[in-house]
């Protein structure tokens, strides 16, 4: 009987060694992780896209996709114990129809469905909050990615693997950003299995949505499972270009009853304020609908041009793009500059990833 005993305790305690060594990933920047998957980006294009920084020696590309909607393609790769796997998406390409999702920067709203196709509606809800909106292009770059995504994700699951790292970089960090809201949403409605380990590194990526998409992602993914890592120097995590006009405040503000304020004041201090008002307020939702009439209206059309049977849904009436999610800043000070100069004409100077990788080895 005490053999037994033994025997049993033996056996738990390996599964249990089994269970703690299966956890790979953990919460929290990780410096040399995050280097790895710069070496795994790199190899997206030619030598000059990766010079200068070596190939993974920890990860095998398992699978590349076709191109999908708007020159859109993701890879997976594991690593030697499979254990983890690494779902990286291509950032923008010098063809044309890449820049589309980026140019197609009008806000649709967080919850709804897209028609990809005569054959492919995608439906998500990346918020619950019905004021949360993101970016109209990256959403349906996402949209074509994630009908790929996931029968390759439900056959690494069968095979034992459930730690999964999101990589991006640029408007691959941009999908990357949507495509975590998307896994969580799954994984919170049953569609996906909820043992499933999700750690996203976006890098350069630009702003995903408004301050309500923001909120419930910083929510999600808090404790350390989510990063923005962006160079100090560069112009890409910079945009879309926001704006915020009184309309994009919480339902209690002050400035909801302002106009009924005014109206209650007397002449002629009535007529002074609502001009100060008019002033301070009609610039904002001029740029705001000239934005959504270029970056919405007119870019739609080439995007239809391209896919020809898409039906995007009705606009979000702002532009309030935030900075989203935790930032891992590698600041550029005078030695970068020296190495990687300013200039007029080269204007990716400090967006490429020969730059990442030198600030980043430089992380403490």
């Amino acid at each position: 009987m005490r053999k037994l005993y033994l025997v049993f305790i033996f056996f738990l305690l390996y599964l249990l060694s089994q269970v703690s060594y299966s956890q790979v990933l953990k919460p929290g920047f990780d410096k040399e992780e995050y280097m790895e998957l710069l070496k795994i980006y790199s190899r997206w294009g030619d030598s000059t896209f990766y010079a200068g920084i070596a190939q993974s020696e920890n990860y095998t590309r398992a699978y590349g996709s076709p191109t999908v909607g708007l020159q859109n393609r993701w890879e997976l790769h594991t690593n030697k114990a499979h254990t983890v796997a690494v779902i990286s998406i291509r950032g923008t390409t010098a063809d044309p129809v890449s820049w589309l999702a980026n140019f197609y920067a009008a806000m649709v709203p967080a919850t709804g469905s897209i028609k990809l196709s005569d054959n492919l509606t995608f439906n998500y809800q990346l918020a619950t909050n019905p004021r949360a909106a993101v970016h109209a292009g990256w959403l349906i770059s996402l949209g074509f990615l994630a009908n790929d995504i996931l029968p390759r994700l439900d056959s690494c699951y069968r095979a034992g693997i459930k730690e999964y790292i999101i990589l991006g970089h640029s408007q691959g960090g941009a999908i990357a950003y949507l495509l975590t809201s998307h896994l969580h949403h799954l994984q919170d409605t049953g569609k996906l299995p909820t043992d499933i380990r999700f750690k996203t590194y976006c890098s350069a990526g630009p702003k995903p949505g408004n301050l309500y998409y923001a909120y419930e992602y910083e929510n999600r993914t808090q404790g350390g499972w989510a990063f923005n890592v962006v160079n100090s120097a560069d112009w890409v995590p910079e945009v879309p270009i926001s704006i915020q006009t009184v309309n994009d405040f919480n339902p209690t503000n002050p400035f909801i009853n302002a106009k009924q304020g005014i109206k209650k004041q007397k002449f002629p201090k009535r007529a002074a304020l609502h001009y100060v008002y008019k002033q301070l307020t009609k610039h904002t939702l001029k740029a705001q609908k000239r934005y959504q009439q270029y970056l919405g209206n007119k870019a739609s059309k080439y995007v239809q041009s391209q896919l020809k049977e898409i039906q995007v849904p009705a606009y979000y009436n702002s532009n309030n793009y935030v900075r989203t999610g935790t930032f891992i800043v590698l600041l550029a000070d005078q030695a970068y500059y020296q190495k990687f100069p300013e200039s007029k004409t080269k204007v990716f100077t400090h967006h490429m990833l020969q730059p990442y990788y030198y600030l980043a080895q430089k992380l403490k």
